[in-house]
């Protein structure tokens, strides 16, 4: 089995350090939020129950060699089943500079809070099936090794990807404060490629406390910072640099139940595509 780089595990271990670096006295109830304050982190939100929530989000980046710009736009609902359970359905698509657009698939996600009330670790058990196809770009986990597959339109649209993705996600609060860590496992169900793993880890802060419903106020904006990137797989064959990624996040609350974010993602890693560009708005749907 590969082993994770240095310079992954050195993220890891300043990042998840950031966790214990806090007193515990500060830990107090989460800030309400619409959503998420990251793109590829997650958090221990859910949505209440009977709640629904659309979300329309971009990726557009810059790879590195001789691949080309691409623009993967994708859209979620995001469903309360129960005050513990939220179920979230994917719609994505890619777009390549040159070479057209298609549709690469859906995932259909499940997050469980098993824990009622809010602790110090409050745990959230994350699955997703994928059906994708190697045009996807949407970029919500990085796992494994090596740089995403490039060629044509036509060629990558021919691989498709039944996959099966969990996630053990880790939220806690300090005040204004949220930490956050995800560790990331993958299985192609539809091919012999092993195990793969990644991870994501988040650090985010809002500029108030508590929040108002007025659009420019302090405590509708949030601040963000994500890492994350693959863990290497179990597939003996498997080479390549790990792909690496740092962004920080803006997040607004444009009304209580509305949210926008963008973010910039850089490339460590040879690996990685050159930036991540990131924007997104989620919006509740109120059918009362």
């Amino acid at each position: 089995m590969a082993t994770p780089s240095r310079a992954a595990l050195y993220a890891l271990t300043l990042l998840f350090s950031l966790v214990f670096s806090v007193k515990v006295t500060f830990a107090q109830e989460p800030p309400e939020q619409t959503e998420r304050p990251y793109f590829v982190t997650y958090d221990d939100h859910i949505e209440n129950r009977g709640e629904l929530e659309l979300s329309l989000v971009t990726t557009t980046a810059n790879a590195r060699g001789e691949s080309t710009r691409y623009y993967a736009p994708w859209m979620e609902l995001e469903y309360g089943v129960t005050s513990w359970w939220t179920s979230e359905l994917y719609i994505e698509g890619a777009s390549f500079l040159g070479d057209g657009s298609t549709f690469t698939g859906w995932r259909l996600e499940n997050r469980f809070r098993p824990l009622k009330g809010d602790h110090l670790f409050n745990p959230v058990l994350y699955v997703e099936y994928e059906d994708v196809n190697d045009a996807s770009r949407i970029q919500t986990e990085v796992v494994g090794r090596g740089p995403l597959p490039f060629g044509t339109i036509s060629e990558l649209t021919e691989d498709r990807n039944r996959e099966l993705e969990g996630r053990l996600i880790v939220s806690s609060y300090f005040g204004r404060w949220n930490v956050s860590e995800n560790l990331v496992v993958e299985k192609n169900l539809s091919a012999e490629e092993g195990v793969e793993f990644g991870y994501a880890v988040g650090v985010a802060r809002s500029f108030g406390s508590g929040f108002e419903t007025c659009r420019f106020c302090a405590s509708a904006f949030i601040a963000s910072i994500e890492a994350y990137g693959g863990l290497g797989t179990t597939a003996s064959d498997a080479t390549g640099a790990l792909q690496q990624y740092i962004a920080p996040v803006f997040s607004w609350h444009v009304t209580p139940g509305s949210l926008f974010r963008a973010s910039i993602g850089f490339g460590l890693t040879s690996a990685s595509d050159r930036y991540l560009v990131r924007v997104g708005y989620s919006v509740e749907l109120d059918f009362k």
